[in-house]
């Protein structure tokens, strides 16, 4: 029942800042807007301290790194083949396009920010450890308020209904097969966490600033670390493989990049796959951005 009641609170908070949007005083949309890039730095610095503290707690902090490590890229080769093999089934051939040294660094520096926000969050939770300091943040009323600003931010997404045609949404497809058969490979390698937990770690789609939450809350503090760390390399990974093979394979590429398609490595595909790819990316990202969270959190539940 208590899941349940989580569920149901991210979807409240999503819808209703969907439906907010245009509807509230323009200053207060703007702060807003203006507040979200730099929220999932507030959060990943909540994290590292509740991380921290799981730390003093788990006896192999190492098999946590690796074990994520291992199901972000199992999960990410997984939906790069899957969705090849589903676009060359229906007569597709590879792409053509060009990269730059410039972007790819720029994107990379954008990632480092993410680990910065974590250390600094971990610091500061060893350091008030060190002092005797009672810090106790909460998370899931960052994320539910994060979750309202994220649905203020998808009722502005330029989506399109010339977008949403079958061809398309094979990306997204793509990426939550994939991702699962990528979760069936990774049970081959790690014999510490079921099946039915790495399917579950592997639904997150790079959303990492939700996952690690909704986990650690449903689950256990383990897995949610795991979750953490799972979903930040795959969007490193996602960045990686957009420049390694988006100007040949784009929709394998941008299938990789999963929830993250529409935000974070958006400016990557538009370069490395080019703009008739955007659409792809849009839709992909929005689909799976929408659906990490319930899907996360209804089989965490189980």
């Amino acid at each position: 029942m208590q899941s349940l009641w989580l569920i149901f609170q991210l979807l409240f908070c999503l819808f209703l800042g969907f439906i907010l949007a245009r509807r509230l005083p323009q200053w207060l949309e703007k702060l807003a807007f203006k507040i979200l890039p730099y929220f999932t730095y507030i959060l990943l610095i909540a994290i590292a301290v509740e991380f921290s503290q799981t730390l003093h707690n788990i006896s192999s902090p190492g098999q946590i790194l690796s074990s994520a490590v291992t199901i972000a890229l199992t999960t990410s080769l997984g939906a790069i083949l899957c969705c090849y093999v589903l676009f060359k089934s229906i007569g597709y051939k590879p792409m053509q396009g060009k990269v730059s040294a410039e972007l790819l660094l720029g994107s990379l520096l954008n990632i480092s920010y993410a680990f910065i926000a974590l250390a600094a969050g971990y610091g500061l939770a060893e350091l008030a450890s060190l002092y005797s300091f009672p810090l106790h943040i909460s998370t899931w009323d960052l994320l539910l308020v994060y979750m309202l600003l994220i649905g203020l931010d998808l009722a502005y997404s330029p989506l399109d209904r010339s977008w949403l045609n079958w061809k398309i949404l094979l990306v997204p497809v793509g990426c939550i097969i994939g991702s699962i058969i990528g979760a069936l490979t990774a049970s081959l390698l790690i014999s510490n966490i079921s099946i039915q937990d790495l399917i579950m770690l592997s639904q997150g789609y790079g959303f990492y600033s939700m996952t690690g939450i909704v986990v650690t809350e449903l689950k256990n503090a383990q897995l949610g670390s795991i979750a953490l760390i799972n979903d930040l390399f795959r969007e490193i990974f996602a960045i990686l493989f957009m420049y390694i093979i988006g100007w040949r394979y784009p929709r394998s590429a941008i299938s990789a990049a999963g929830a993250t398609a529409m935000d974070v490595t958006l400016p990557m595909v538009k370069q490395a796959c080019g703009n008739d790819f955007i659409p792809h990316a849009m839709v992909s990202g929005f689909i799976l951005s929408v659906l990490a969270p319930i899907v996360v959190s209804v089989l965490a539940a189980l």
